[in-house]
């Protein structure tokens, strides 16, 4: 239960975290065109070098890809399909990644670039593949550790099951 209230509540500033940094409005001399052609502007990042394109694409990367444990955590769920998860996860990323995109049309100096899209998708299924399979067998590790060694004192308060001795039945 904490950790499904932790999870909401992080996941919460964290969209509103993206919401501020994505969606405000820049003072720039001139807008670059929309980039609807997938996977254009990420060969565009390579072309200016390595650093450069490090530093973008991993921009992109990293920018949605807490909601990759923060979706999970806030279901609070820890037996689950591993791919059902998956799926979820990197599904409900990529909504949230293609809102801010159609949110970002309506500002000022902000455009639509598909590659952000498929970026912060990614970002969000590989989040999921490196911490959560790990974190929910702890969780569940912990959780059979707690529950066993409770009905282990459950057993020791009780004392020991009284016996009844045979007694023959009378004629």
């Amino acid at each position: 239960m904490v950790v499904r209230v932790a999870g909401f509540v992080l996941l919460l500033a964290h969209l509103l975290l993206v919401a501020w940094v994505t969606l405000r409005a820049r003072d720039v001399a001139w807008v670059t065109a929309p980039n609807l052609t997938p996977l254009a502007g990420i060969r565009g990042d390579l072309a200016l070098g390595a650093a450069e394109a490090t530093r973008r694409i991993g921009l992109g990367l990293l920018l949605l890809a807490p909601l990759g444990v923060l979706l999970p955590m806030a279901d609070g769920r820890l037996t689950v399909s591993f791919w059902a998860s998956l799926a979820r996860t990197t599904a409900a990323g990529a909504l949230v990644s293609l809102a801010v995109e159609l949110l970002q049309t309506a500002v000022p100096g902000q455009v639509v670039d598909v590659d952000s899209v498929l970026l912060n998708t990614t970002g969000v299924a590989l989040a999921h593949l490196l911490v959560v399979p790990a974190g929910r067998a702890r969780l569940r590790r912990r959780s059979q550790a707690g529950s066993s060694s409770g009905r282990r004192r459950e057993r020791s308060l009780q004392g020991a099951t009284p016996t009844i001795p045979r007694v023959g039945i009378a004629p």
